[in-house]
């Protein structure tokens, strides 16, 4: 409670009740000078200086106070910032604070498989950034089987679009064949509308993380971790034809040289040639009346 409406208490119970001034002060726990005090009217330049800020506030809405008190003073008004801070106060026109803009988040179309059980059950895609020696930017666009690590596409350019990357996805298609589902953060390039309606139409189910749950799509960024430690923290590139050389060269020994211990200390490739070849064996060798064994899309070597 104000002093003021302390005051205004305090007299009101002096004059209904009949107590003393030294009581109702004690009593509301306010001086007696507090309690003999009477507002003086405001002088008309006062007035007109507060009519200022005001009206410039309200012209002004984004504006601070410091910008307000130097337009005050523009019209020949003296006033320092600090008045101009407790008039707007006052009036309630401090400026808000600016709303963090909501990103738009896509839409899953797929429940969320927590591990990949075959070959081409879910692909995870991610972007990754370089800088050539020259200033200009390197979008890297990275595709994973997360079942068999196996890097489907490591494309460079300085710009990839929603456009770029479903034509990139088309290529994927007819070389590995189409995934169960694809797993991606909430990228402008992931959930564009033309895209969703293209993957829906080839069958595939779409898998969109959590803002901020980079765990969520942990595969993808292993591999991005690997593929910057082991290739891209150890070049330096001069042109954008240079990185694309390089990146490509990396992406073949990671599928066909590099040992995963996940996967046995095999290849990628090898890895899901092996599963193929297990995939071929097994319905021949169960009987009849079981049920066949669903086919994998198999990873070329």
């Amino acid at each position: 409670m104000s002093p003021a409406h302390r005051r205004d208490l305090a007299r009101q119970a002096k004059k209904e009740e009949g107590c003393s001034q030294r009581q109702v002060c004690r009593f509301f726990e306010i001086n007696r000078s507090t309690f003999r005090y009477e507002a003086k009217f405001p002088s008309p330049y006062r007035f007109a200086v507060e009519q200022a800020i005001v009206r410039l506030s309200h012209e002004y809405p984004e504006w601070g106070a410091d910008k307000i008190g130097r337009l005050v003073r523009n019209e020949n008004h003296r006033v320092i910032n600090d008045r101009v801070r407790q008039v707007r106060r006052q009036e309630g026109l401090l400026v808000p604070p600016p709303k963090k803009k909501q990103r738009r988040l896509g839409q899953s179309t797929g429940r969320h498989p927590q591990k990949a059980s075959y070959p081409g059950h879910v692909w995870t895609w991610d972007f990754i950034h370089d800088w050539t020696l020259k200033g200009g930017c390197c979008r890297i666009l990275s595709v994973v089987d997360e079942y068999t690590r196996q890097a489907h596409c490591l494309h460079v350019a300085r710009h990839i679009g929603s456009k770029t990357v479903q034509a990139l996805m088309e290529k994927m298609i007819d070389k590995y064949g189409a995934p169960d589902f694809i797993r991606s953060d909430n990228g402008p390039e992931f959930i564009g509308r033309s895209l969703g309606e293209w993957l829906k139409e080839q069958g595939i189910k779409t898998l969109y993380i959590d803002s901020g749950s980079l765990w969520q799509n942990g595969d993808v960024e292993s591999f991005n971790d690997k593929f910057r430690r082991e290739c891209l923290g150890r070049e330096i590139f001069y042109t954008l034809t240079e990185c694309w050389v390089v990146v490509n060269d990396w992406k073949r020994k990671y599928n066909q040289v590099r040992p995963h211990r996940s996967l046995g200390m095999l290849t990628p490739v090898e890895f899901a040639k092996n599963h193929s070849n297990r995939a071929k064996i097994l319905p021949a060798l169960r009987p009849t009346t079981s049920t066949p064994v669903e086919s994998c899309t198999t990873a070329p070597a």
